[in-house]
């Protein structure tokens, strides 16, 4: 059997099956149902076994009804849909690293003392602008070069007024 957590092997069957046949599948019974019960967010990320980002999707609060659903349509859209990069090919498959990052409640920061971009993700929201960055990711390494690229990413500008929220993520491989 393989040695990747439950989530990362419901997130593979998924983009193999989608990425090769076109098709949603149903939820698999040789996986561990009870770990799928909750219903959370999470964020599916590709990268090369080169380590270079492929794709990655998420939702920052549950959409679906469990972590099953959740799963498969973040997975399908990170190997699809994510805008920075063409869809998967079937030939990229051998060659795909998934992680699986279930986030925890939203929690309202009010001093950006309270963060760490290695404990913490941020959603940084202004308007009707609002942008995420998951936790521990290579390269960042301070709370303002977390805000910097989360802001970056969806047009918020220096001076507008903002409002931060922090998640932690429980990272599975």
């Amino acid at each position: 059997m393989s040695k990747h957590h439950p989530y990362v092997i419901w997130a593979r069957k998924v983009i193999e099956t989608y990425v090769k046949e076109k098709r949603k599948i149903d939820f698999d019974e040789t996986l561990p149902k009870d770990l799928f019960n909750k219903k959370r967010g999470c964020f599916v990320s590709l990268h090369k076994t080169s380590g270079e980002l492929r794709g990655c999707i998420g939702t920052i609060v549950p959409v679906y009804d469990n972590l099953i659903l959740e799963i498969r349509e973040n997975a399908i859209a990170a190997a699809t849909s994510d805008p920075r990069f063409p869809p998967l090919s079937p030939k990229e498959l051998d060659d795909l690293v998934i992680s699986v990052d279930v986030l925890s409640d939203l929690e309202k920061v009010d001093d950006i003392n309270e963060l760490d971009p290695k404990t913490f993700g941020i959603v940084v929201k202004s308007g009707y602008k609002k942008g995420v960055l998951l936790p521990d990711l290579e390269g960042v390494d301070t709370v303002e070069e977390q805000l910097r690229i989360v802001k970056l990413k969806v047009g918020i500008y220096k001076d507008e007024p903002i409002e931060i929220y922090k998640f932690t993520v429980e990272r599975f491989f």
